[in-house]
C-alpha cells in the first residue's frame, strides 16, 4: 500500500461538433478540456477512510473495521461490471444515504467514492485508512464532464495507491501520466462510476478525461484523434438551467415530423464533425491562419443547424451576437436549451480583444472561463507543479 500523498487530475470535456446527431448515429468530437478536477489521496493509520468535497459540501468518514466486516460479496466479480439495483440500495445502507438520496448529485458521488474504494482496495489484506479530498475547476451539472473527471481522478488513485497500477511519477518531475495499459484499467473503473452516478452513460466522458485530447464517437465506437492542437477558447456558461433528455425528445418529435427536413440536417451535422476532424490532422504538425478560419465557419454552421434542430435558446442566441460583435465565432455545447457554449480564439487574437469580449459576456450575467481544449487526460502531480489555490483547496484551506 503506498505511504505518501497522492496528487492526481482529470479534465473535463467539452462536444466539438456532433451534438443531438450523435443520438441518431451519427459522428460527434469530444475533447479535452482544460479546467480539471484535482484530488488529494493522504493514507493514515487512524482506522477511517474519509471524503472530503468541498465543492458540494460533502464531509463524510467511515470507520474502517466496520467496512471490513461488511459483506461486501456483492462486489465479487471477476470482470468490471455494473451494479445492478439491488446492490445500489446495499450500498446506500453502507453510505447512510437518507431514503430520497437516487437523484441527489452529493450522494450520488459519495456512493461512487464507496463503490470505487470497496471494489478497487478490498484486494488488500486489510482496507486501507485514508483521506480522499477531490476539488474542481468545473462547474457541475453544466454537461462538461464533471463527474466522469472525478470517477477517472478516483479510479486512478485508489489504482496507484493500492499497487494496481504503478505511480508513474519519477523523482524531480512536475507531472506524469500512466502507460496505455494503465490507462485502459483507469478508464474501465472510472466508467463503473460513472454507471453508479448516471445509470447509463455512454462512456464518451471518463474515456475523454482518462485519455485526454480529443476523440470520435459512432454507435458506441470510440477512437483517439492523433495529437490535436490545443486550441484557445472562451468557455461561457449561460447558466440557464435544461434537461438534456427533454431537448433529445424535442428532436426525436422533429426527425418524426418532419424526416425529410431534418435527416439531411442531422447528416449535414456529420460532415462537419468529418470536416473538422480532417483540419484538427492537418494542424496537428503545421496550423496555418486558414485553419482557423475554416474551424470558425464550421462552428458558425454547425450553431445554426442545431438551432434548426430546436435547441437552440435565447441565452445562446445572446452569446453568440456579443462574441461575433467582438469578430469572435461561437456554438452551443452538449444538449443546448441554454447550459454552455465555447468561442474559439485564434493565435492573433490581441490581448484587449479578448479582455473586451469577456468583459461583454460577464456583463450579460455569463461566467466565462478562458481555456483551451485538447488538454492532456488523467496525470499524476508533484505538488510543487500545482498552482496554491489549489493546493489549498485540497489541504481543505
Amino acid at each position: 500500500m503506498l505511504s505518501e500523498v497522492l496528487l492526481v487530475s482529470a479534465p473535463g470535456k467539452v462536444i466539438l461538433h456532433g451534438e443531438h446527431a450523435v443520438v441518431h448515429g451519427k459522428v460527434a468530437l469530444a475533447v479535452a478540456l482544460n479546467l480539471r478536477t484535482f484530488l488529494r489521496l493522504q493514507p493514515h493509520s487512524t482506522g477511517k477512510v474519509g471524503l472530503n468535497l468541498p465543492n458540494i459540501g460533502i464531509k463524510q468518514a467511515w470507520d474502517v473495521a466496520s467496512l471490513q466486516l461488511l459483506d461486501t460479496s456483492f462486489l465479487e466479480q471477476g470482470d468490471i461490471t455494473a451494479l445492478t439495483p439491488e446492490q445500489v440500495e446495499k450500498l446506500k445502507e453502507v453510505a447512510g444515504c437518507p431514503e430520497d438520496c437516487a437523484d441527489d448529485h452529493k450522494w450520488l458521488a459519495v456512493l461512487a467514492f464507496l463503490f470505487l474504494y470497496l471494489s478497487i482496495c478490498r484486494k488488500q489484506r486489510a482496507l486501507p485508512s485514508l483521506d480522499v479530498t477531490v476539488w474542481s475547476e468545473l462547474p457541475p451539472g453544466a454537461g462538461l464532464g464533471s463527474s466522469a473527471a472525478y470517477s477517472v481522478c478516483l479510479a486512478a488513485a485508489f489504482l496507484a495507491a493500492c499497487e494496481e497500477i504503478p505511480n508513474p511519477l519519477k523523482d524531480g518531475e512536475p507531472t506524469s501520466r500512466w502507460t496505455e495499459e494503465d490507462l485502459e484499467l483507469i478508464n474501465k473503473w472510472a466508467f463503473q462510476g460513472e454507471r453508479v452516478i448516471h445509470g447509463n452513460p455512454s462512456g464518451v466522458d471518463n474515456t475523454v478525461s482518462t485519455w485526454g485530447g480529443a476523440l470520435r464517437y459512432q454507435q458506441g465506437k470510440i477512437s483517439s484523434l492523433k495529437r490535436p492542437p490545443a486550441l484557445k477558447i472562451l468557455l461561457t456558461n449561460t447558466k440557464v438551467p435544461r434537461s438534456t433528455k427533454a431537448l433529445v425528445a424535442g428532436v426525436r418529435n422533429r426527425l418524426l415530423k418532419f424526416p425529410e427536413i431534418v435527416t439531411p440536417v442531422l447528416t449535414s451535422i456529420e460532415a462537419i464533425s468529418l470536416e473538422c476532424e480532417r483540419v484538427l490532422a492537418e494542424m496537428a504538425s503545421t496550423p496555418t491562419p486558414g485553419h482557423y478560419l475554416v474551424l470558425e465557419e464550421l462552428i458558425d454552421m454547425n450553431q445554426h443547424h442545431l438551432n434548426a434542430l430546436g435547441v437552440g435558446h435565447a441565452s445562446l442566441d445572446q452569446l453568440c451576437q456579443v462574441t461575433t460583435a467582438h469578430g469572435l465565432h461561437s456554438k452551443l455545447t452538449g444538449g443546448g436549451g441554454g447550459g454552455c457554449g465555447i468561442t474559439l480564439l485564434r493565435p492573433d487574437l490581441q490581448r484587449p480583444e479578448v479582455e473586451a469580449a469577456k468583459q461583454a459576456l460577464t456583463g450579460c450575467g455569463f461566467d466565462c472561463w478562458e481555456t483551451s481544449i485538447g488538454a492532456p487526460g488523467v496525470s499524476v502531480h508533484a505538488a510543487t507543479s500545482l498552482d496554491a489555490p489549489i493546493l489549498q483547496a485540497l489541504d481543505g484551506v
